[in-house]
C-alpha cells in the first residue's frame, strides 16, 4: 500500500475496531497551560486509570533470540485484523513494515508504525525508518491532515513495548504540536546546522529541514532525514556524556518529528515523582513535543503547581548546548589551520 492508501483507510479501520472491541477508545479534555514561552496541552483522562497495566518492557537487542524476547509481542504477525490498517515496504532496503491502531487511544486515528521483522525500541531509527515516517507526514499533508511522529528509544524513555515502533498522533492545529511554535521562531544564521531551543528548561536539540521538503521524492528525503538525525543523536550523545551521573547501560531518548523539524531530546530518568502528591507521571515524547497526558484533577493542579519545565527537566538532561557550540567552533578552526 501507499502512505495515500493508508491514511485513507485510518477513519474505517478505527470505527470498526472500536465497535467491535477490538480497540478501547478513552474521551479526554484538554487544559491548556503556559510555560517556558511554550502553551502546552495538558489532557485530562480519568478513564485512564482503569487501562490495563501493562509490564515494564525489556529491550532486548536486535535479533536477540532470549527468552525476553519471546514474550507476547503485540506487534508481531499475525495482527489482530481489525488493528491492522495496512502495510508498507521500503523500496530502497525492502524493510518492511505494518500500520497498526493503537489499542488503548486516547486520540483518535493514533496509529504505530511497526518494523515486521523484530527490532529493538532501544536501537536508533534507521534510513527506512526515518523515510516511511516522513512519507505518512507528507501524505497527510497533501490530504489536508495533520500528524507528527514520536519515537520513544530505550528504557528510560517512556516506551512500553519493546519491538521497534514509531508512533503517529492526529492534530486539529494545522501548525503542528505545541513546542512548533518555538522551533519555528528560531532564526537560523546557518542552515543544515542543529539548534537548541535555549528558553527551554532541558537539554534539547533541533534540525530544521530544508524549505517544501515535504515534496522530495524518497531518494532525496533519505539523504537529508539520516544526517539530520545523527548529527542530533552525536549531540544527544555529547550531552549524555557531560552528566557524570548518568545512569549504567544505553542512553535513552525521545524522538518528535514534523514536517519541518526534528526534535532529539536525551532521557536520564522515564518517571517524575510529583512533590505535591507523589504520584508517578510517566513522561514519554508527547511530553517534549508539548502533550501532557494526567489522569486525575489531583494529578493536573500538581502538574500546574510544580511546573511543566521543572518536570521536563527532572527527566532530561541540563543543557550543555554552549559548550557543544564552542567545542565545534574549535574543531572547525583546528581545521582551518
Amino acid at each position: 500500500m501507499s502512505p495515500t492508501e493508508i491514511l485513507g483507510k485510518l477513519g474505517p479501520t478505527f470505527d470498526k475496531a472500536q465497535a467491535q472491541g477490538d480497540l478501547l477508545f478513552f474521551a479526554s479534555t484538554i487544559v491548556k497551560h503556559s510555560d517556558s514561552d511554550v502553551e502546552y496541552e495538558i489532557r485530562l483522562c480519568p478513564a485512564l486509570q482503569s487501562k490495563p497495566s501493562l509490564p515494564t518492557p525489556h529491550f532486548a537487542p536486535q535479533n536477540d533470540s532470549s527468552a525476553e524476547k519471546k514474550v507476547i509481542d503485540p506487534f508481531e504477525p499475525p495482527y489482530n485484523p481489525n488493528l491492522l490498517v495496512g502495510e508498507l515496504r521500503d523500496e530502497d532496503s525492502g524493510e518492511e513494515y505494518a500500520v497498526l491502531l493503537n489499542k488503548y487511544s486516547v486520540v483518535p486515528q493514533h496509529f504505530l508504525l511497526v518494523t515486521k521483522e523484530f527490532r529493538s525500541q532501544a536501537s536508533p531509527l534507521s534510513p527506512p525508518d526515518l523515510v516511511q515516517t516522513y512519507l505518512l507526514l507528507a501524505a497527510a499533508r497533501k490530504a489536508r491532515r495533520n500528524l507528527f511522529a514520536f519515537y520513544n528509544a530505550g528504557d528510560l524513555s517512556g516506551a512500553s513495548q519493546p519491538h521497534k515502533h514509531v508512533q503517529f498522533l492526529p492534530l486539529e492545529d494545522e501548525d503542528g504540536p505545541p513546542i512548533e511554535y518555538l522551533a519555528r521562531s528560531v532564526k537560523l544564521e546557518t542552515p543544515d546546522t542543529p539548534f537548541s531551543l535555549t528558553k527551554l528548561s532541558y537539554a534539547n536539540h533541533v534540525y530544521r529541514f530544508p524549505d517544501r521538503f515535504h515534496n522530495f521524492s524518497p531518494e532525496k528525503l533519505e539523504p537529508v532525514l539520516a544526517q539530520a538525525f545523527l548529527s542530533l543523536l552525536d549531540l544527544v550523545f555529547s550531552t549524555i556524556r557531560h552528566d557524570p551521573d548518568y545512569p549504567a547501560g544505553k542512553p535513552s531518548y525521545n524522538v518528535v518529528i514534523t514536517l519541518e523539524h526534528m526534535h532529539l531530546i536525551p532521557r536520564r530518568q522515564e518517571h517524575h515523582i510529583l512533590a505535591e502528591t507523589g504520584d508517578q507521571l510517566s513522561v514519554n515524547a508527547l511530553a517534549f513535543a508539548g502533550m501532557l497526558l494526567v489522569q486525575s484533577e489531583r494529578e493536573l493542579a500538581a502538574v500546574k503547581t510544580e511546573g511543566v519545565g521543572k518536570i521536563l527537566r527532572g527527566v532530561g538532561l541540563e543543557s550543555v548546548h554552549e559548550l557543544q557550540v564552542q567545542g565545534t567552533a574549535a574543531e572547525a578552526r583546528d581545521v582551518e589551520n
